[in-house]
């Protein structure tokens, strides 16, 4: 075992990590899909589910929440249940309180390329999703899923020299401007708006590895899944089923009693 393997949570050193991070009153911040809801086959099904949602809304009047995720924050808000402090969307580019419209506009030449070829994209099972700063190129329901990434670099290679920022999810391909923040740096913007010096950051997905490289003093990184040994979190749980076992743990390391 290297120096950074990820290691399970619910261990005895793990949950007094847990407890030295919480002791600072940090931050709580959270991805959405994969980790506060279970991943679904149509991204516009997923929702938090009850045991969950209900300790989310206790500890949101305890300590200062955030929730990062690649969704827009318009999407985000109809969908989480409770009302987090912070909300950023689009993989870190979309950030209320730090308005960037050209992060949007940026993505016009790739609006424009893929309007012709939508057809042809959802012939291979590629559905486009738009969702301002970013664009995401879902193939979780293609047949080919071989074919369907082909087809996904057919449209997206004539445009590698722009100023765009293409990386993979969880069967999606995404594209954001390569100006735009990524998640770590988001997180960063509301630590500091928040006045921590301390943050505990949940995610599953490529997109949170960012975090989870940045491995900055006094962030605790724990992964959502087991499924990736490279990870460069910290700890792990092994999917969303185990959030409310975690947040129970919280819930009680923050009584104010």
């Amino acid at each position: 075992m290297t120096a950074h393997a990820m290691r399970q949570l619910f261990t005895p050193a793990g949950e007094a990590d847990l407890a030295a991070a919480l002791a600072r009153r940090p931050l709580l911040a959270f991805d959405f899909d994969g980790t506060l809801a279970p991943i679904v086959a149509r991204p516009s099904d997923a929702r938090v589910p009850t045991a969950t949602l209900q300790r989310l809304r206790r500890l949101a009047h305890r300590v200062p929440t955030a929730v990062i995720s690649g969704r827009a924050v318009d999407d985000l808000r109809r969908r989480l249940g409770f009302e987090p402090t912070h909300l950023v969307g689009n993989h870190g580019a979309e950030d209320p309180q730090r308005a960037r419209p050209e992060l949007r506009s940026s993505l016009d030449g790739l609006r424009r390329r893929l309007l012709p070829l939508v057809p042809e994209l959802q012939h291979a099972g590629v559905q486009v999703e738009d969702k301002g700063a970013s664009l995401a190129l879902h193939y979780r329901l293609a047949r080919d899923r071989g074919g369907a990434m082909a087809a996904i670099g057919r449209v997206l290679q004539p445009l590698l020299g722009e100023r765009l920022h293409v990386f993979g999810g969880k069967m999606v391909v995404n594209v954001v401007s390569a100006d735009a923040d990524d998640k770590a740096a988001a997180l960063r913007h509301v630590a500091r708006r928040s006045g921590v010096g301390a943050v505990i950051y949940l995610g599953d997905d490529v997109n949170d590895e960012t975090v989870f490289a940045a491995r900055e003093p006094h962030w605790l990184t724990i992964r959502v899944g087991i499924d990736a040994p490279e990870s460069a979190a910290r700890y792990c749980i092994a999917s969303p089923r185990e959030m409310p076992r975690l947040l129970d743990r919280i819930l009680l390391l923050t009584n104010p009693a």
